[in-house]
């Protein structure tokens, strides 16, 4: 059986949603839940993560071409369908004031806001708020009925339009209907088929699923935040962004619900920054979408049913049942808090700051027991009520909202936009726009009539086009000759090329070896990259020669000759170890520069931890957080898209090529350093030898002889997990056999253009 819960029912009806009927389940007289590999070896690495989400669970098929599919939408009238569709409204679920634009924006910001800089996952590309978790976490109550309302238009257009578009082009064009211009929509973003269980969302458990939690409930059980709050070492644990378990950004009653703006700000300022905000579009963002619409709170958490996850069957996938009246409109349950922030919930004006400024507010509590804030003077404007005619309602902020006005910082940016609302509208344009589109990478990717080309904005980390002819075979050929030529070691070259490509995330589609950035800042100057410094000066005087002397207006980049040294160095060294092979090489990458290169964003790339260069920061103890090198190792080869053969096969070639950050001898299982051997397989599965750590903590460990207790190697964590964990093992004895050697070099050449090509957007689709 699958791993299912095994509590028992006393009914045929199956009325406990996620229970199991069938009985044994019964020790010791207490009812017992099966426990799962995870609870048997806590410490296993997880290797399978790496082959989630894999063509087997995708019914389009391989050979769906998603950009041909929506290339052939007229997006025009695919708009005028969807604002037809929001300002109407069903009975299952009405919308506030006849327009559904403002639970659509919510939907779209929640589905693009789960994204994070510092491993560039989450965000709107994949659509996976309609899976587990996210599409069960309190901060996402009834955004299941948003995506429901929307099955119509996504049934109509099929696979020619992904959920993951539908819902941020729903969002845009929400906030067109009520008088906002947004600043453009790219298409382009592909679903994914199944839940995400590699991104860790943080640290705690939610022991009763019995309920829909509220964030308050959280106290004593987020293990998030390091320190308390207003403590110099309060920070929250890498690579977290939002402030609680199961909220988007933060608790809008303030942290814990304590009511405490200052505190809330600062929750806000380190949650938004997490999320690649600035201070400036994070005041756009808050203040922009808090123009349009309510937040609802009319029923106590309490009497909520059950997330979508674990909801009764035969709702159907929606979760969180509201018994009060009809379930919804006048009744909604959402956040808790009740209220709307403007006298004209649907339309794009600045009173949302009007309002905050002009108003003193104090403290009050919803009909749910949410906190929230209402102005002191009684002669302030009212807002209508969203479903009962003629019914006018006291104005309503959150903590949240209160923090804008008390912090120094965020009150200058309020002020600003108060000031100048052409501004202010041009702002929440522009963050919405990086909102919705941070995580698709090069505009490469973007799709249709709408998607913004011609301005280059710092966070789609832009390149130049190249205004030259790009080399041919002819060229490459010889500027193989010539790079090999300047006497540097094929170990070197190699080294080179993969710290250039390694830096991509297929997350957020950020780094890799297109631009040349590893010869700018900051990337040269990680101690990480030291090694590359040399063979960057020179390989920029065979650029400075060939594109002296080059005819017909052809032009090599520094990013192509690169990797170029690199695919030049392997072809000697598998010639080398006796299997001569041809190793692809694509041209046509370019150099970006500096101004186009956003310091602050890339230094998130930089690695704690990286095991193909057998990389440990100095400070690896304390930014690790516990976490292990090799689960830090893992973590970045699922980012690179690796399956366990791919992993298992690159670091096999790079310690066959010394491809360590320090060119130190760890993993180097060979006297052939430079030749393209499976040496590294042989000796890690050898029965003849034995490992004893080196240090206290394990981190470096020494090979020695079963018999001489001579030491013949010495490993890093890195190295050894290969041999350790039984899935990476299996692997690895493949290439180790009397047959692996060709078989490992094919995979490695393989694996090694697979990293080359990740970021080469501009030749596949």
């Amino acid at each position: 059986m699958l791993n299912i819960s095994h509590d028992k029912t006393n009914t045929k009806t199956f009325e406990m949603p996620g229970k199991c009927p069938f009985g044994g389940d019964r020790i010791g007289g207490v009812e017992s839940t099966p426990p799962a590999l995870s609870d048997w070896y806590p410490n296993r690495l997880k290797v399978e993560l790496l082959h989630q989400n894999g063509p087997q669970a995708n019914p389009l098929g391989e050979d769906f071409n998603y950009a041909e599919a929506f290339n052939t939408i007229d997006l025009e009238a695919l708009k005028q369908e969807i604002k037809g569709f929001l300002t109407s409204s069903v009975e299952w679920w009405p919308s506030d004031y006849g327009n559904y634009g403002p639970q659509m924006i919510r939907m779209a910001w929640h589905s693009a806001g789960t994204y994070r800089i510092a491993d560039g996952r989450g965000g709107a590309g994949e659509a996976m708020q309609r899976f587990a978790p996210i599409e069960s976490w309190w901060d996402n109550g009834n955004v299941d009925k948003s995506r429901r309302l929307l099955w119509p238009i996504k049934q109509k257009y099929g696979s020619a339009l992904s959920w993951a578009d539908l819902i941020v082009l729903t969002g845009n064009c929400a906030l067109e209907i009520m008088g906002f211009p947004t600043y453009g929509f790219a298409g382009g973003r592909q679903d994914a088929w199944e839940a995400d269980n590699a991104t860790y969302w943080g640290p705690e458990v939610v022991h009763d699923l019995s309920k829909a939690e509220a964030p308050d409930k959280m106290v004593n059980r987020d293990k998030r935040w390091r320190g308390q709050n207003g403590d110099a070492d309060y920070d929250l644990e890498n690579p977290l962004a939002a402030s609680h378990q199961a909220l988007i950004y933060v608790n809008p009653e303030g942290p814990y619900a304590n009511g405490d703006p200052l505190g809330s700000a600062r929750d806000i300022r380190t949650t938004f920054t997490r999320m690649a905000m600035n201070d400036e579009e994070t005041v756009a963002l808050i203040a922009g979408g808090h123009a349009f619409g309510k937040s609802h709170g009319m029923v106590p958490a309490t009497e909520i049913g059950m997330p979508p996850e674990i909801a009764p069957m035969e709702l159907m996938g929606l979760g969180w049942h509201n018994p009060k009246g009809s379930g919804n409109a006048e009744n909604t349950m959402t956040n808790g808090i009740e209220g709307s922030w403007t006298p004209n919930p649907t339309q794009w004006d600045n009173d949302y700051l009007t309002n905050l400024f002009k108003f003193e507010w104090k403290q009050t509590k919803s009909p749910a027991g949410a906190l929230q804030w209402t102005p002191v003077d009684e002669n302030a404007p009212k807002t209508p009520d969203a479903h009962i005619p003629g019914q006018m309602n006291a104005l309503m902020m959150m903590t949240t909202d209160i923090a804008l006005k008390l912090d120094p910082e965020y009150r200058k940016v309020c002020e600003k936009f108060l000031n100048d609302f052409d501004a202010f509208t041009q702002a929440f344009s522009k963050a919405w726009y990086k909102l919705t589109h941070r995580d698709m990478g090069p505009r490469e990717r973007y799709l249709g009539p709408e998607k913004r080309n011609e301005d280059d904005l710092l966070w789609q980390d832009p390149i130049p086009v190249a205004d030259y002819a790009i080399i041919d075979a002819a060229d490459v050929a010889a500027l193989k000759q010539q790079i090999m030529g300047l006497g540097i070691s094929p170990s070197d070259l190699v080294f080179t090329a993969f710290s250039a490509a390694v830096t991509h995330r297929h997350s957020d589609k950020r780094g890799g070896a297109n631009g040349g950035r590893l010869a700018l800042a900051p990337q040269k100057d990680w101690a990480v990259n030291r090694r590359t410094v040399p063979v960057i000066e020179a390989l920029r005087t065979v650029q400075e020669k060939f594109n002296g002397q080059a005819a017909g207006g052809k032009q090599v980049s520094l990013a192509d000759l690169i990797v170029l040294g690199g695919c030049a160095a392997l072809e000697k060294a598998a010639a080398d170890a006796g299997t001569p092979t041809e190793v692809p090489f694509t041209p046509g990458r370019r150099d970006t520069t500096q101004e186009l290169t956003d310091i602050e964003m890339f230094t998130w790339l930089k690695p704690v931890a990286d095991g193909f260069r057998n990389y440990l920061d100095a400070g690896f103890n304390e930014m690790a957080q516990g976490v292990a090198p090799e689960e830090m190792f893992l973590d970045k080869a699922h980012l690179l898209s690796l399956t366990a053969p791919e992993w298992t096969a690159l670091v096999g070639g790079l310690r066959a090529m010394n491809a360590n950050h320090d060119g130190s001898k760890h993993g180097v299982f060979t006297d052939r350093e430079g030749v393209l051997t499976n040496d590294f397989f042989t000796v890690l599965t050898s029965t003849d030898l034995e490992w004893k750590k080196a240090d206290a903590q394990g981190l470096t460990l020494t090979l020695n002889d079963r018999k001489t207790g001579e030491t013949r190697f010495t490993a890093t964590r890195a190295d050894l997990v290969f041999g350790s964990n039984s899935h990476l093992r299996a692997v690895a004895e493949v290439y180790a056999g009397s047959d692996g050697h060709k078989r490992f070099v094919k995979a490695f050449v393989k694996a090694w253009d697979k990293v080359m090509m990740l970021d080469r957007y501009d030749v596949k689709a």
